[in-house]
């Protein structure tokens, strides 16, 4: 695909992908919860495999997908939400440092999330991965199994509506789409 001017390729297609299965995986998992059992694990097990793929990609992948290019303190993730809000934030190719925070938490929330919705599926339902280790846990530890995925599932989702706002404030602060350049991969080059 030739380049178009003015532009650079920022999010590799792992990167782009995962976020759309991601994306796509998550909210099939909310929204089947209990109603769709099926369903929701695989598209649980979705997420776990797409997690996994991309913190290996975070390690070795190309340079903007790279935790070491956008993990930074919380204290500069801070800064740059201050920033932002004054309007003075400055504008980064990849991800901003408080894009960055938000990466690593959404990461740990999901986390969390399947291994929890895998422990509660091995509780309730004896199957699964854990269905060994959680098959005569007891009602107790069921329910708190369901409750830790259900904070976490409902966390996560608190997570993207702030990823979104986000973007939505980025993309106007700095006058570029960043919902297209994370279909096409491409920004502005400036």
């Amino acid at each position: 695909m030739k380049q178009p001017e003015n532009l650079i390729r920022v999010w590799d297609p792992l990167v782009r992908g995962f976020h759309w299965v991601l994306v796509s995986a998550f909210f099939i998992a909310y929204l089947t919860e209990d109603d769709v059992m099926f369903l929701h694990v695989w598209a649980g097990y979705t997420i776990g495999a797409a997690l996994l793929v991309r913190i290996l990609w975070g390690l070795v992948g190309a340079r903007h997908a790279r935790f070491s290019d956008f993990v930074t303190s919380p204290k500069n993730a801070l800064q740059y939400v201050k920033d932002t809000i004054l309007l003075r934030a400055k504008r980064y190719l990849g991800h901003n440092p408080a894009g960055g925070l938000m990466i690593v938490v959404m990461i740990i929330s999901l986390i969390f999330t399947v291994l929890s919705g895998v422990a509660v599926y091995g509780a309730a339902e004896q199957a699964g991965p854990l269905a060994d280790l959680f098959a005569n846990a007891g009602k107790f530890w069921e329910n708190l199994l369901e409750e830790v995925h259900e904070f976490f599932a409902n966390f996560t989702l608190f997570l993207v509506a702030v990823h979104v706002a986000g973007v939505v404030i980025e993309s106007l602060i700095h006058k570029e789409n960043l919902v297209s350049s994370m279909i096409n991969g491409f920004k502005r080059a400036e």
